[in-house]
């Protein structure tokens, strides 16, 4: 195995290397916070355009159907109660009545799909879901503190200071 920058897990790895290495896991981390993000959203733009589709139809329903489906269903009502074969059947006002709530009752069982599908989107907290998931990453780095390490045998103190002076 190997680390991001290639040097061998295990082996020392200068101050540079160590802030490379992080610096490329964080921007990961941000690409994959951002990534999420977006599949949320979408996933709530989603439900928000079946709601609206489904609001889209019941007025589409209402409007251009009513007409049609009124006096068929008038009628059949009519002939269903015994108009067909010279009684007379229900009055046609009641059977244009009965097509009409008919009609209604369509478009309020279609607008209340659309409802649902409207809740659903709004309960979608997607993009809060991970601006908390980043903060709480960014509050977890700000209080991290190096590990102490033990300094090598092998190293000298001035060495370090003076590598420590050159990278600053």
């Amino acid at each position: 195995m190997s680390a991001p920058d290639g040097s061998p897990v295990g082996a020392e790895r200068s101050i540079g290397q160590l802030f490379a290495s992080a610096t490329t896991e964080m921007s990961a981390l941000v690409h994959d916070e951002i990534a999420l993000a977006k599949a949320q959203l979408k996933q709530d733009v989603k439900r928000g355009a079946t709601s609206g589709g489904m609001f889209t139809v019941a007025v589409a329903v209402l409007v251009f159907s009513l007409p049609m489906l009124s006096f068929a269903l008038a009628y059949a009502i009519n002939a269903w109660t015994g108009g067909f074969n010279g009684r007379g059947g229900w009055n046609l006002a009641w059977c244009f009545l009965l097509s009409f709530s008919a009609s209604v009752a369509l478009a309020i069982l279609l607008s209340l799909i659309g409802v649902v599908f409207a809740k659903k989107a709004k309960k979608g907290k997607g993009p809060q879901k991970v601006a908390a998931s980043f903060k709480e990453t960014a509050g977890v780095l700000q209080h991290a503190k190096p590990h102490p390490r033990e300094v090598p045998a092998d190293r000298v103190p001035e060495a370090i200071e003076a590598v420590a002076r050159s990278s600053s």
